[in-house]
């Protein structure tokens, strides 16, 4: 169960407990919502940082547009909602999660009438696939879940009723014993995880699934690549095939809520030696070293509280 304090409604801070919605939230029923997720890092000087804020909430604002809502307020104004939900709970490390979404009034699907509601709210969460994730890789599977044709699945956009196909997929990685599931996409081209992007070392070489297939344009994928790149570590964004992953010297998976995430096995195929590589390891690094420091190797990524 998630505890926090206080949530941001609309503008305003408010009780969590009174942080609910009506039955007939349009949302609830057609899935028609735009959200994010945000963390806020202790940094090693002690201070906090929200990392990348800007972008996480210009996206939000582009999914919002994708799913034509309009909820109000810019991105200043988002942003500060952020920054006063971790000071009222008195987070100095914390997952956010901002939500534009259709609140009551009448269903059906071509329904207009609708208020737009916001809410932020925040709360501590250890990395989506486990601490012990991070530091030895995780098990995953090449899902029977597809994504999404690219005129099907608005990919672009975090809109929460599409999230029902990375849930099928998880729930079924899960019940099989693996971490996590690897999506492809209906032409049989990796895409990436149920919420993660995916990152593979085939050949001396880091790839990546490009923008123009189904994947989230994520922003700790972006923070890697530009890592990766000041490093010397030769990336591209080119498609990447299922027996690539299988060839692959290293796999590692990136996101908000998993960070940046070794794999040591897919389909009872061990991933190199089965152990996080170097350059896995080496990103990790430089990744945490810019989210929490020491130092400030990227100071435009944080928004200090």
């Amino acid at each position: 169960m998630i505890k926090s304090d206080i949530a941001w409604i609309n503008g305003k801070l408010v009780p969590f407990a009174e942080a609910k919605v009506h039955v007939v939230t349009h949302t609830l029923h057609y899935g028609l919502a735009a959200f994010e997720g945000i963390r806020c890092y202790k940094r090693a000087d002690g201070r906090s940082a929200v990392f990348r804020l800007r972008e996480h909430i210009e996206r939000l604002l582009v999914s919002a547009k994708i799913a034509t809502m309009d909820c109000g307020y810019g991105r200043e104004q988002l942003e500060k909602a952020c920054v006063d939900t971790l000071k009222a709970n008195k987070l100095d490390e914390a997952y956010l999660r901002p939500l534009i979404y259709l609140g009551a009034g009448v269903l059906g699907l071509g329904a207009t009438s609708n208020p737009v509601d916001t809410a932020v709210i925040a709360f501590p969460w250890a990395p989506l696939l486990g601490e012990e994730g991070i530091k030895h890789g995780i098990r995953a599977h090449v899902s029977s879940f597809v994504r999404g044709h690219l005129n099907h699945t608005m990919s672009k956009g975090k809109i929460s009723g599409q999230y029902v196909n990375s849930v099928l997929a998880k729930r079924e990685a899960q019940r099989l014993g693996f971490e996590e599931g690897i999506m492809l996409d209906s032409e049989g081209r990796v895409c990436e995880g149920s919420g993660e992007n995916i990152f593979i070392l085939y050949k001396n070489r880091l790839y990546t699934p490009p923008l123009h297939l189904p994947i989230l344009d994520g922003i700790t994928r972006d923070s890697v690549i530009v890592l990766a790149r000041e490093a010397g570590i030769d990336l591209v964004e080119q498609t990447v095939t299922r027996d690539m992953l299988y060839a692959a010297d290293e796999v590692f998976m990136t996101g908000t809520a998993s960070e940046v995430t070794p794999v040591r096995e897919i389909d009872a195929r061990a991933i190199g030696d089965g152990r996080p590589g170097p350059i896995t390891r080496k990103l990790q690094q430089l990744f945490y070293a810019a989210a929490r420091g020491p130092g400030e190797t990227h100071p435009e990524w944080l928004h200090w509280l």
